[in-house]
């Protein structure tokens, strides 16, 4: 194997953390403020790129780092090796409520496609990169553009997700709907395309959106129940619209009549 082989152990239900055990010598990339905790003889190190140890040079340190600028990412991941002569722990936090995934590249043929924003770590040797959609209107509509993540190697990876998660197995040929803010990631052969949902009361009333994923089998496809752009909406929603305190909250009655009124502000 290229990638070292990590073991793990997940945390938690909605809030989790992923801690992994490292033997001598063994590394751990990560996404720069991902870090949780880790053990004395553990030692930190920011690198270009994702480490992978596939680039060569200057120019192909910077290819690699340029590509994770075009995902939305930092220019630099964090490495941590365990310098000390027996097994060391680093632990590694999910940035928001949800679940941590790990992916085993080797059960899912070297590639697994997922958001911009979803990878967490992954064993020293796994490749971070980026997919281009080769689709216009999966580009256009898709909600992450014509960039979408991917995670190429022979070894352990971990993404995150929002709320609850389902994993759906599909067949040769079958289809899947989803939300396009929903998707958290699938296998390299499920083919992704980007549906109108049609009609003038679901596109001008419905609320959804114009636009969903349709993702066809075979392979495997992960689903969040709460995308983080989703939360983010509802917490900017129920902000105070202008500076200061509500009016009412200095009052007795302010409590009294939030309660009365329900939660009116979504």
């Amino acid at each position: 194997m290229q990638a070292h082989e990590i073991d793990y152990h997940i945390y938690g239900e909605e809030m989790q953390y992923v801690e992994i055990e490292l033997d001598p010598q063994e590394i751990v990339i990560a996404e720069a403020g991902s870090f949780m905790m880790m053990d004395n003889n553990i030692q930190m190190e920011t690198i270009f790129g994702d480490g992978s140890g596939q680039e060569n040079g200057l120019f192909g340190k910077l290819l690699s780092a340029g590509k994770r600028v075009l995902t939305g990412e930092s220019l630099f991941m964090t490495a941590f090796i365990n310098q000390n002569n027996t097994k060391s722990k680093v632990s590694f936090a999910s940035p928001y409520p949800g679940k941590i995934i790990p992916i085993d590249l080797t059960q899912f043929g070297g590639k697994f496609i997922c958001q911009k924003d979803s990878f967490l770590c992954a064993a020293k040797g796994v490749s971070v990169g980026i997919e281009f959609s080769k689709k216009l209107g999966r580009g256009l509509f898709g909600g992450e553009g014509f960039i979408m993540q991917k995670i190429e190697g022979d070894g352990l990876a971990f993404v995150h997700t929002g709320g609850t998660l389902a994993k759906k197995e599909l067949a040769a040929g079958e289809i899947l709907k989803v939300d396009t803010g929903c998707i958290v990631g699938f296998t390299k052969d499920v083919d992704y395309d980007i549906e109108f949902i049609g009609g003038i009361k679901n596109s001008i009333f419905g609320g959804e959106g114009l636009f969903y994923a349709t993702l066809r089998g075979p392979g495997t496809v992960y689903v969040q129940s709460l995308p983080f752009s989703r939360l983010a909406d509802r917490i900017i929603a129920s902000a105070p619209r202008t500076g200061g305190n509500s009016r009412d909250e200095g009052s007795l009655l302010g409590g009294l009549g939030s309660l009365l009124d329900g939660d009116r502000r979504f």
